[in-house]
């Protein structure tokens, strides 16, 4: 029987994220070696102290990264030891955002001033002419040979131009972080918007995706306590390689 560290949760075995992550670290370090099989569903649940339930979502979370493939009747093989090309991105607050942006880097490509024309400005729910700074960036996960996860522009209330240096030199933090060291205005709420969308031509080539090829829209609106938008950030993902995600829960009463 192999060693695992997954703690329990309320007795009743461990929640099927950590026993995904266990799995995961025993990939990556070799425990279970590219080409072999991992224990069945039946023997995972003994050796875990888990759930059937928790034991399919977590090597389902597996399978959406790539690491294994299932089949019938030949058990669940290990395709790779790293995640390649398909990022998943798990939010339920501003914390889980940072740490998206810590585990992933930005190769900034181009900045500037940015006056909003109609399509834009509708897509973005601010003002037609209103005038902006933009801060376009690759989104990097750091592994060798990865294609980018996709391509991001931030919209920046222009006063605050002077984070862009410092945006270029620290590429694993949100520049709404840095806006809130340097400045003090606070994200008090951010809304999203995800829609089905093409990659742009003009970014195609950095994204090594063709353009209009299928891709995954994402807009954050980050809004200070008054509900005034003072940084958008607007991601293109290509298909297949971003996974976002929410957490929904009940309120009891």
């Amino acid at each position: 029987m192999f060693e695992h560290n997954v703690k329990a949760e309320n007795g009743e075995g461990p929640r099927h994220a950590e026993l995904a992550q266990d799995l995961m670290a025993g990939i990556a370090s070799g425990r279970f070696p590219v080409g072999s099989l991992l224990p069945t569903e039946f023997e995972l649940c003994e050796q875990y102290g888990a759930s059937r339930y928790a034991v399919r979502i977590a090597i389902n979370e597996l399978v959406e990264r790539g690491l294994v493939s299932r089949r019938k009747r030949a058990g669940t093989r290990v395709e790779a030891r790293a995640v390649r090309g398909n990022y998943r991105q798990s939010l339920g607050s501003l914390d889980d955002l940072v740490q998206f942006s810590a585990s992933h880097v930005r190769e900034m490509r181009d900045t500037g001033a940015h006056v909003m024309d109609r399509t834009l400005a509708d897509a973005l729910g601010v003002a037609e002419g209103s005038r902006w700074l933009r801060i376009s960036s690759l989104r990097l996960d750091g592994v060798p040979d990865a294609l980018p996860i996709g391509w991001t522009d931030v919209y920046l209330d222009p006063a605050y131009s002077d984070v862009v240096e410092q945006a270029r030199s620290l590429p694993d933090t949100l520049v709404v972080t840095l806006v809130e060291a340097r400045h003090g205005r606070h994200a008090a709420e951010i809304r999203q918007d995800i829609a089905v969308s093409a990659v742009p031509a003009r970014m195609s080539g950095a994204l090594q995706a063709e353009a209009g090829s299928p891709a995954l829209r994402i807009i954050r609106r980050y809004l200070d306590p008054d509900g005034t938008a003072f940084e958008i950030s607007d991601s293109i993902h290509p298909a297949g390689r971003f996974t976002a995600s929410s957490r929904l829960q009940r309120h009891r009463q």
